[in-house]
C-alpha cells in the first residue's frame, strides 16, 4: 500500500526537475497526478514516467501566470479524477538576476508574478476542492534564498520570502478546514533550471554547489521528493505553516565550506548570474 493510495495531485512545473522527480515519486505511492507545465514535451514524457511507476497521469498545458490557466490544472484534476488531495506549487525559474540597480521593473514584475503570485493563485483555486475532500496539503516551492539575502538573486530572494509569508499566513486560515499549508526551501539542487546555464552543464554544477555546503555533494530532485512525500502524506497531518529546509547543512553556517573551493565557485556564480532575465529552464540555451 503507497503512501498516497487514491489521492490526486496537481503539480505545477512537473515537466522536469524537482516537480518532475516528485510526480514520478507520488506516482509510486499511488497518486494520481496532473502535469502542469508550459513544456509539453517534457510534460507528457513526465506522464509516461508517472505511469510507468504505476499510477495515472494527465498532462495540462499550464502557464502559472494565467489565473485561468491554474485553474484550468485544478479542474483537470476534477474531470479526470474526481477529487483534489494535494496541490504543490512548483513551478519556477531565475528571473531577475544580475546587479539590483541593473535589473528593469519590468523583470522584476515578471519574477514576482511566476514565484509568488502563481503560488496565491495555486492556493485560491486548490481550496475549494480541497475542502470537499475533507482536508489535505499544500505545498509551494521556497528556497534558501528567502531566508538570506544572495547578492545578484534579489528579487527572486524576495519573491521566495513571499512564498514563505504567504505559506504562514494560508496555514493559519485553513487549518479549519484540515488543509496543511507548507513550504519547502530547497538549497542548492542541481535541476536544468540551474545547470543549464553553467559552462560544463549538470558535471560542473554539481561539483560547483558541493563547495557551497558542509554536505559534499550537490542537492538532488529527489531529495526535495522525499520531503514533499512526506508533506503530502498522512505521517504529516500535525504538520501545518513550515518552512522546511532542505539544502545539505548550508544554512546552518560556514564552518565546512572550502575556502578555496568557495572563491573558485563564486567567481563563477557571479558570470551566471551576470545576465538580464533567468527564463524557464526548457527555453534556455546552453552554454558552449
Amino acid at each position: 500500500m503507497g503512501k498516497l493510495d487514491k489521492k490526486v495531485a496537481v503539480i505545477t512545473g512537473a515537466a522536469s526537475g524537482i516537480g518532475r522527480a516528485t510526480a514520478i515519486r507520488f506516482a509510486g505511492e499511488g497518486a494520481s497526478i496532473v502535469i502542469a507545465d508550459l513544456n509539453r514535451e517534457g510534460g507528457e514524457a513526465a506522464v509516461r514516467d508517472c505511469k510507468e511507476n504505476g499510477s495515472s497521469a494527465v498532462f495540462q498545458l499550464t502557464d502559472v501566470v494565467s489565473e485561468e490557466n491554474v485553474k484550468g490544472a485544478v479542474d483537470r484534476a476534477l474531470k479526470e479524477f474526481g477529487r483534489l488531495d494535494i496541490m504543490y506549487n512548483n513551478a519556477g525559474l531565475g528571473g531577475a538576476v544580475g546587479p539590483l540597480e541593473n535589473v528593469t521593473a519590468d523583470n522584476w514584475d515578471r519574477t514576482f508574478a511566476i514565484l509568488l503570485r502563481a503560488v496565491f493563485l495555486g492556493i485560491k483555486h486548490a481550496v475549494p476542492a480541497i475542502r470537499k475532500t475533507g482536508g489535505g496539503s499544500i505545498i509551494n516551492t521556497a528556497s534558501i534564498a528567502g531566508l538570506r539575502g544572495t547578492p545578484g538573486l534579489t528579487a527572486y530572494g524576495a519573491a521566495k520570502a513571499g512564498v514563505i509569508s504567504v505559506t504562514r499566513s494560508a496555514a493559519l486560515e485553513f487549518a479549519k478546514d484540515k488543509i496543511r499549508v507548507n513550504c519547502i526551501c530547497p538549497g542548492l539542487i542541481a535541476t536544468p533550471l540551474t545547470y543549464n546555464r553553467i559552462p560544463g552543464g549538470e558535471q560542473t554544477a554539481t561539483q560547483l554547489f558541493s563547495a557551497f555546503q558542509p554536505w559534499k555533494r550537490a542537492g538532488r530532485p529527489e531529495d526535495i521528493a522525499s520531503m514533499a512525500l512526506f508533506l503530502a502524506g498522512d505521517d504529516a497531518e500535525f504538520v501545518s505553516g513550515q518552512a522546511m529546509i532542505v539544502d545539505g547543512a548550508a544554512t546552518s553556517g560556514f564552518g565546512s565550506l572550502n575556502p578555496q573551493q568557495g572563491q573558485q565557485g563564486g567567481g563563477q556564480m557571479s558570470q551566471i548570474l551576470d545576465e538580464e532575465f533567468s527564463g524557464p529552464s526548457f527555453q534556455m540555451k546552453k552554454p558552449s
